[in-house]
């Protein structure tokens, strides 16, 4: 091999060294250190407000009434029940009431930070290895309402996720979501946030100890892109004093205008993404 085509071989590996060396020090510059500007925080909800009900709430409440109409028409006559029998309905009837009233006042819950996470999930093929590369972060926050009387009005407010705090398993991939993908480095893209319109699924009564599956349907807005989701929820009732939880969806990142970078090490990025928010939320007094 001639020297000549050894000095252009040089070369050419020297300024591929540079570019990547060029692309890891301006992630660097531009990403920031990654901390919070401040603490995070979601807007509060008022349980003493009854929310305005959804199309499909109101649909689903005409057709119970409509049920129970059907049902009531086609019951036969009373009877007439012996004085006893009476008086015991009467008993049971009060113990009722007396367990309704206890559950069912609308309890407010706020996610609690240091027993929540939200996470995103994205495959690639690095170095010839298929992986998933996973961030986390702790700053989430937003509240919850359970009706437990009326699970219909209950209610998921505003929830808030500070991206720039999202962490992966390598400090080179996350300057780069920091200041090229999410940019969240900048102060007005540091929130992400996700503003629930509807709940579709909810049952027709929820107890202490039950889990229950529900859809959430609103707007997640990343950056300065607003697009409507639907985020699959389950939540465990734990006990009056906290919820359990987890809700996740699924998306194109490039629905947000996103631009994931792909380093020659990494062979395939797959054009969908996966957010989960695993959540514990503490009852508080309004």
């Amino acid at each position: 091999m001639s020297r000549k085509v050894i000095v252009f071989i040089g070369a050419i590996a020297l300024f591929g060294l540079g570019a990547i060396v060029g692309v890891l020090v301006s992630n660097a510059i531009f990403a920031g250190d990654g901390q919070p500007s401040e603490e995070i925080s979601a807007p509060t909800l008022d349980p003493n407000v009854t929310p305005t009900p959804s199309y499909s709430q109101l649909q689903a409440t005409i057709e119970a009434l409509e049920g129970e109409l059907e049902a009531a028409l086609a019951e036969p006559e009373p009877t007439e029940a012996p004085a006893e029998e009476e008086a015991d309905a009467e008993e049971e009837a009060t113990e009722e009431d007396t367990a309704d009233t206890a559950t069912g006042e609308r309890l407010l819950y706020r996610i609690a930070q240091e027993q929540s996470e939200a996470r995103f999930y994205i495959d690639e093929i690095l170095a010839g290895e298929e992986i998933t590369v996973v961030g986390t972060t702790n700053q989430v926050a937003g509240d919850v309402i359970v009706d437990f009387s009326n699970p219909a009005s209950s209610q998921v407010g505003t929830i808030r996720i500070n991206v720039r705090t999202l962490r992966t398993d390598n400090n080179f991939r996350d300057d780069a979501i920091r200041g090229r993908v999410l940019q969240s480095s900048r102060d007005e893209f540091e929130f992400a946030e996700f503003v629930p319109a509807e709940i579709i699924g909810l049952p027709e009564s929820v107890a202490v100890g039950e889990t229950i599956e529900f859809e959430i349907i609103g707007d997640l807005t990343l950056r300065d892109v607003t697009r409507t989701l639907t985020f699959n929820a389950t939540v465990t009732v734990t006990d009056e004093q906290s919820l359990a939880g987890v809700a996740s969806t699924t998306f194109p990142y490039r629905d947000f205008n996103l631009t994931v970078p792909q380093p020659p090490s990494v062979s395939f990025i797959a054009d969908d993404v996966t957010i989960e928010i695993d959540f514990v939320a503490l009852r508080v007094e309004s």
